[in-house]
């Protein structure tokens, strides 16, 4: 059985005058490690690659990194290294082909710095239904209620592209992409050097919903991201993880991926993957938080390999469905 563990920021201290971004300091992120290590072994991305065919021969544990943050290489990569555990870096090649900032991580640090009823009050929160509301709160539980109807009507109730139209004129205001992208994301060397160590992997090219994206829009985003490894390091890379990770983001595109030449994919579904034959471009992965260790612990010191629930995603057809 192979669980995998999904981490974003890594950290000594998280605060900002309103904060919004959260993630685990280092010490968390060791205990977190020990704590895992008690219930299994740990899985490299080319072990793994050597199960398509065959079933895992025990219960395994791949640790995995998404948007490919400075500080995950400067305080996530040296624990790893000294605990001898492999891992994934997903990295958005927009972020470094084009010194892009990712319109998540735009949000985050507009969300940190500028005052939420700032940010509501160019938004019309209004329009949103009393059902809404209540969505929002249960959704965004751990938020106040300000943040979690700003969260909620950035999300559920914008278009990608009615999130850029509000968002980038706001971020241009408050910081400097280019030296953003400069201080948050890996720097070249460590690209390289992640590479080397066969531990880079695709998180697409712009951190896109895929999955609700036309077809014609899929193939550039593979494209993009495919090119920019093959022109960079020689060669294409062989996972991906998906961005946002929901259902709506990864069913249905198998085909357009498996064209791409990858050959994992990731999702964010809950569960545990009894192997990597039923489709191995829909593996399930867990939060951080939710596993033993981490601050919303599902299994409250029982073994995840035992009481997790497997991955149901894969049982729906995973073709190319767009057009």
């Amino acid at each position: 059985m192979l669980i995998v563990s999904n981490y974003h920021y890594i950290r000594e201290n998280f605060s900002t005058p309103y904060p919004s971004v959260f993630g685990l300091t280092p010490a968390q992120f060791k205990f977190q490690l020990e704590q895992l290590s008690n219930y299994g072994a740990f899985i490299s991305q080319d072990e793994l690659l050597s199960y398509k065919e065959t079933p895992l021969d025990k219960n395994y544990f791949l640790i995995t990194f998404d948007d490919g943050l400075k500080e995950q290489y400067e305080l996530a990569k040296p624990i790893l290294e000294e605990m001898g555990i492999p891992y994934i870096f997903f990295i958005n090649t927009s972020n470094f082909s084009e010194e892009k900032v990712s319109l998540v991580h735009k949000i985050h640090l507009l969300r940190s710095y500028v005052a939420p009823e700032i940010l509501l009050q160019k938004l019309n929160t209004e329009i949103l239904t009393g059902n809404e509301k209540k969505a929002a709160l249960q959704h965004y539980n751990y938020d106040t209620e300000e943040n979690a109807i700003l969260k909620y009507f950035l999300n559920f109730r914008l278009s990608i592209i009615e999130q850029k139209e509000f968002i980038d004129p706001l971020f241009t205001k408050y910081f400097e992409e280019k030296k953003v992208a400069e201080e948050l994301y890996f720097s070249e060397e460590m690209l390289h050097k992640l590479y080397t160590e066969g531990v880079l992997a695709s998180h697409s090219h712009g951190h896109l919903p895929l999955g609700r994206l036309k077809a014609s829009e899929i193939r550039k985003e593979m494209q993009n991201t495919q090119d920019f490894f093959l022109e960079k390091f020689g060669k294409k890379a062989k996972a991906l993880s998906y961005p946002y990770g929901s259902r709506d983001s990864c069913e249905g595109i198998g085909n357009l991926l498996k064209n791409s030449g990858f050959k994992l994919g990731f999702t964010m579904e809950r569960g545990a993957n009894n192997s990597l034959q039923d489709d191995s471009l829909l593996l399930a992965r867990y939060d951080c938080n939710d596993l033993p260790g981490g601050k919303n612990d599902l299994f409250k010191n029982r073994n995840p390999f035992e009481s997790a629930n497997l991955r149901k995603w894969h049982t729906y057809e995973n073709s190319f469905t767009h057009k």
